[in-house]
């Protein structure tokens, strides 16, 4: 008896080769074997027997062209101080496993620092250190471990169209045989019912018209049915059962039966059935697959983020949202903001941090001329940037939905996924059992029962309720400035029951707060030195002090550095700067105990202080007054001259903190969390960004200012702030929709196979039901999404 290979389960047909007293059919899955044994990866094998995919021992793999300039520059996502990000196409991966041992890269080989699988896409993003690791080495050894890449210079875009005119094709030919079978099948059906008598003629023809049929299905069954074929296959081959595995069978179960019949001349058979079950669910397919398109477009390439940048035009600075940037535009980047595109520095030293892309968090100095990549974040003093390729908000996209800041995977899409799977199990049991009963009953219904129970009752349509309402959702959101990482947060916003309010830049105006200069008179020159320093800043409070000086120009700032929370500081012309608290500055101001001040020090002498008279936003009160099923907090940086102000607007049961540190904020939402609170931070992702990564769900309001954090969930624009409540609200009655939608797949499940065991269903028919059902669950969410939305109290300036 032939062994089974114990790292990859073939048969193990021309050598046997055995080693650690298993069994290998060739040295490359040995060679695997010992590779991950050696690393501490044996665990591969205990996830799932046979999981591994055999090595190609008949190629050399010579991937050294890739290491070529030209070819390293194409192929890379990124390269900078000898850390590269590359994102490899591996068609074989198949199953958890493969997705486990593939993001453990990096106890392969100490080199790589991270790497994570796309499993849709069947993508590898890896990053490593490639002053120790060449990128053909990189190839070679997912090579080496069974997942050669496949090495496509063309654009992604390119191979969407191909895939898209693939699946046009296989409808094309399913068409075409489908109308032709129907042409030859029509003597047969019609002559019964004919008062001539032709009967004749017919038997003389028969065997063209039967024999034409024939013909005719096999590329309906070798082409356009294939990729059930493969994808049933692949389950059985790693034992699990998928939604493809019933349609598969049901194709081969009226295949076989149409060609018994017609090699022992007992009737024309089904073949039509065949042509009209792959012809109609390849259309639900396609449908599918343009209605997945359409939101992945909207969700990569539409303006995706309220964000603005600084574009510095003829010495003046503008905002200018990110999908309005160009290539050759200029460019301010200030202290902890995100650089939107490749671009050059031209003025400024950088201190890039690029922890965001390649998962190691240490700053890179970089001198006017260097380039410096997307992702990246400047930390210090603010620069000069000109842009030299288009801002990519795919590439920002893809940078927000890393892993690594992924805070809760979707329970819809993993009950569903689960439920899809013990469906089809039972599905078989029920198809197994109405074969009994129909054999003794009436046996010549077999063929039309069981073929149309394994086609009509197809969880399609349950799987895709979840994710199509959330993503629909997600548009609508998207319609109404709030911008949210993926479908798990919506549904964790519907489970939130605590909202934090961060305070200044939030529930704030910044361009209207009322600003007063109290202190010594400000010379001309120092003036211009607070303006320089102030620049640096991204706080709410720098950026009104910014623009409320009148002095256009800026000179250069040495040694700056802004400590969170506290103030900023820096060298201008040799003269020491402090900007900042009370305590930052070392004052000693009694009088401070109730206002928000900020205070200038100029080398060690407190030359005065700017006092704040904040303005809240508009519709602050009534927005909360609609949050009464939730528990209100407030923390703010600033002290507690406010209190009174915002015990007029927030309800007695509010809870308002003042005095918090970045750490304070943090320490508070893990202590709400500790009490199962269900905590939503809403902040300017600046001071309260550790709290805001640490919440349940995090939201950073964006208002002319370059906000973006991979750490948040959601990006809202201010002038959608009084929608809020609506918000929360309609993610609320999404997670109802789903419910229902999941009701409506089931009855139908239930009604169709109701008539399917009973024989009262035609395959064909149930060919034609099963996308109507799965097109029905897509025109109920949009439908009941956009009619929910259309209702909702949307406060929008």
């Amino acid at each position: 008896m032939k062994e089974d290979c114990f790292h990859c389960g073939q048969k193990i047909e021309i050598e046997d080769i055995l080693f650690d007293e298993k069994h290998f059919c060739c040295a490359g899955c040995k060679t695997v074997y010992e590779i991950l044994n050696s690393t501490g990866l044996e665990n591969f094998y205990a996830m799932n027997a046979d999981a591994g995919v055999r090595p190609d021992a008949k190629e050399n793999h010579h991937f050294q062209f890739l290491d070529t300039p030209e070819i390293f520059e194409k192929v890379v996502d990124f390269s900078d101080d000898g850390i590269t990000l590359v994102t490899f196409h591996i068609p074989v991966i198949h199953c958890t496993s493969c997705v486990w041992l593939l993001e453990s890269l990096q106890e392969v080989n100490p080199n790589v620092i991270y790497s994570t699988v796309n499993f849709t896409q069947k993508n590898v993003q890896i990053s490593f250190r490639s002053e120790e690791l060449k990128l053909s080495e990189v190839a070679r050894l997912l090579t080496q471990l069974g997942y050669k890449p496949t090495l496509n210079l063309q654009t992604l875009d390119k191979e969407k169209s191909k895939q898209d005119r693939s699946i046009i094709l296989k409808i094309g030919v399913a068409g075409f045989c489908l109308g032709n079978i129907m042409l030859l099948a029509f003597p047969e059906y019609t002559l019964p019912f004919s008062n001539s008598t032709p009967e004749a003629w017919l038997e003389g023809n028969k065997e063209f018209f039967r024999w034409g049929m024939f013909l005719l299905s096999l590329p309906v069954m070798f082409f356009s049915a294939t990729d059930y074929f493969k994808s049933a296959w692949q389950g059985i081959k790693n034992k699990y059962i998928n939604i493809d595995l019933p349609i598969a069978i049901g194709f081969w179960v009226l295949f076989l039966r149409s060609t018994y019949d017609i090699v022992f001349d007992l009737s024309s058979g089904f073949f039509d059935s065949i042509a009209a079950l792959a012809f109609f669910m390849l259309i639900g397919k396609w449908f599918q697959q343009q209605t997945y398109k359409s939101m992945a477009f909207d969700r990569d390439y539409k303006s995706f983020y309220p964000i603005a940048v600084l574009k510095i035009s003829d010495g003046i600075e503008q905002p200018i949202l990110l999908s309005e940037l160009q290539k050759g535009d200029r460019i301010l980047i200030r202290n902890e903001e995100i650089i939107p595109a490749d671009a050059i520095l031209m003025k400024g030293e950088a201190m890039i941090d690029n922890s965001f892309v390649t998962g190691e968090a240490r700053l890179i100095t970089k001198q006017p001329g260097d380039k410096i990549f997307a992702g990246g974040k400047q930390s210090g003093q603010a620069i000069e940037l000109e842009i030299i390729k288009d801002v990519k908000q795919s590439y920002l996209t893809q940078l927000w939905n890393n892993e690594a800041f992924q805070k809760e995977e979707s329970k819809l899409n993993r009950l569903t996924t689960n439920m899809s799977r013990y469906f089809v199990i039972i599905i078989l049991f029920i198809a197994l059992g109405s074969a009994v009963f129909w054999y003794f009953y009436d046996s010549k219904q077999i063929l039309q029962v069981v073929t149309a129970i394994l086609i009509i009752t197809c969880p399609c349509a349950l799987a895709l309720s979840s994710p199509f309402i959330l993503g629909n959702v997600m548009r609508v959101f998207g319609e109404k400035k709030l911008y949210i990482k993926s479908t798990a947060t919506i549904e964790s916003l519907a489970k939130i029951n605590d909202i934090v309010f961060d305070k200044t830049g939030t529930i704030t105006e910044s361009h209207s707060s009322t600003v007063e200069y109290i202190g010594e008179i400000l010379t001309e020159e120092e003036k211009i030195a607070v303006k320089s320093v102030l620049k640096n800043s991204n706080h709410p409070l720098s950026r009104i002090l910014y623009n409320k000086f009148n002095s256009t120009q800026i000179i250069p700032v040495n040694h700056y550095e802004e400590i969170s929370g506290k103030g900023q500081k820096a060298l201008v012309d040799g003269i020491e700067m402090k900007i900042g608290s009370k305590s930052f500055v070392n004052a000693n101001d009694e009088s401070a105990l109730n206002q928000t001040r900020v205070y200038i020090s100029i080398n060690g002498k407190i030359k005065g202080k700017f006092e704040f008279k904040n303005q809240y936003r508009s519709g602050l009160k009534e927005m909360i007054s609609e949050l009464d099923l939730y528990k209100i907090s407030i923390l703010s940086g600033d002290n507690d001259s406010e209190m009174q102000n915002l015990r007029n607007i927030f309800p007695d049961s509010a809870g308002i903190h003042f005095n918090q540190s970045p750490e304070d904020k943090l320490e508070f939402i893990r202590n709400k969390q500790n009490e199962n609170h269900k905590v939503l931070m809403f902040g300017d992702g600046l001071n309260d960004a550790g709290a805001i990564k640490q919440s349940d769900v995090g939201i950073v309001l964006s208002e002319d200012v370059n906000n973006f954090s991979p750490s948040c969930d959601a990006i809202l624009d201010a002038k959608s702030f009084k929608s809020f409540p609506a918000f929360l609200k309609f993610s609320k009655i999404s997670i109802k929709l789903i419910w229902a939608a999941f009701t409506i797949s089931f009855l139908y499940n239930v009604i169709g196979l109701g008539f399917a065991i009973t024989g009262n269903l035609e395959p064909v028919v149930a060919a034609i039901l099963m996308p109507v059902s799965s097109i029905s669950v897509v025109i109920f969410a949009t439908l009941s999404t956009r009619l929910v939305s259309r209702f909702m109290k949307w406060n929008l300036e």
